[in-house]
């Protein structure tokens, strides 16, 4: 196939030609696109690899390519160019940034450590470089619970800065670990009164949540877990209808392994909206995906001492995974 070339002044490509530049870009390059499970379902479709935070730092760790697209929000970007520095790492919008991790500034972060000073630092994936630079070790939800097991029973831990995952984590693992008051806005929004609507409706539904749920969301649910563990589980089950409480993206990749099962989105609160999605994450586009393969930009960069501080508690978690 001849190479494709556009211009400036080219008209605005429809979807099977973006779809058809991006491909060709890809090989031209030797770059490999990454999508988290809550990009839209075009972007899941086109990325070579699709999985929840841990899966993508697993790849990013691996791979072969010269270049990784990124397609999920900015802390994601940062940790696959932590794990593959010789990489040119790439986001389609840099303004697709982490409600999670703005409610953790690294300053603010630092503070709270050295007031105490005896505890080990667990940080969840879903941070600034910054944040992991000051941690013991990363935790992801489908890890978390097997790295906090790992520590003995009477360790003094810090976990930030997700309070609901901590909650949840501290529930199920009997510890007490001091939390950081932060929280993610999706999973912060679901609406209890709308999700007790939703069961009463589907009677027959069992309820999916993902622990960054509040409490409340998540003494309804039938099962509780990461985004690929709701995903193993609606697949492995033999129910045919689920009610599913985290990011509506990952509906895309439940539907496509089980196209016989009904899976119902939980809505936020104060919102006509069915479904409950992170504006992040919607802000990458196949349109930006195109151009930032394209124009190779935006690209992630970070400090080679910040990243040298990283690295240390993501591997760390990369071996106990």
């Amino acid at each position: 196939m001849d190479k494709i070339v556009y211009n400036r002044f080219e008209k605005p490509l429809n979807k099977t030609q973006l779809i058809e530049a991006i491909n060709q870009l890809k090989k031209e390059k030797n770059a490999v696109i990454m999508a988290h499970y809550y990009q839209m379902g075009d972007i899941q479709d086109i990325a070579d690899n699709v999985g929840d935070s841990l899966a993508l730092a697993q790849w990013a760790a691996k791979t072969e390519a010269d270049i990784i697209v990124l397609c999920g929000v900015h802390f994601m970007g940062e940790t696959a160019k932590i794990l593959s520095p010789s990489k040119k790492v790439l986001i389609p919008d840099l303004n697709a940034g982490c409600s999670l991790a703005d409610s953790c500034p690294a300053d603010a972060f630092e503070a709270f450590t050295k007031a105490h000073p005896d505890h080990t630092v667990i940080s969840y994936v879903n941070t600034t470089a910054a944040v992991k630079a000051l941690t013991d070790v990363v935790v992801t939800s489908t890890n978390a619970k097997k790295i906090v097991d790992s520590f003995p029973k009477d360790a003094k831990l810090i976990f930030g800065p997700d309070r609901n995952l901590g909650n949840y984590i501290n529930s199920v693992t009997g510890r007490t670990m001091l939390l950081w008051d932060g929280a993610c806005h999706v999973h912060e929004q679901f609406s209890v009164e709308k999700l007790v609507k939703l069961k009463s409706e589907n009677p027959d539904a069992f309820i999916l949540a993902h622990p960054e749920c509040k409490q409340t969301v998540l003494i309804m649910a039938d099962f509780i877990g990461s985004t690929q563990a709701l995903l193993n589980y609606a697949t492995a089950s033999d129910k045919q209808s689920f009610i599913v409480a985290t990011e509506s993206g990952i509906l895309h990749e439940m539907q496509k392994q089980n196209p016989n099962k009904a899976f119902i989105p939980v809505p936020p609160n104060d919102s006509t909206c069915a479904c409950n999605e992170c504006n992040f994450m919607r802000l990458n586009t196949l349109q930006k995906l195109y151009d930032c393969l394209k124009n190779e930009t935006p690209e992630i960069l970070i400090d080679a001492e910040l990243r040298e501080k990283a690295v240390k508690p993501i591997l760390r978690m990369l071996e106990l995974s």
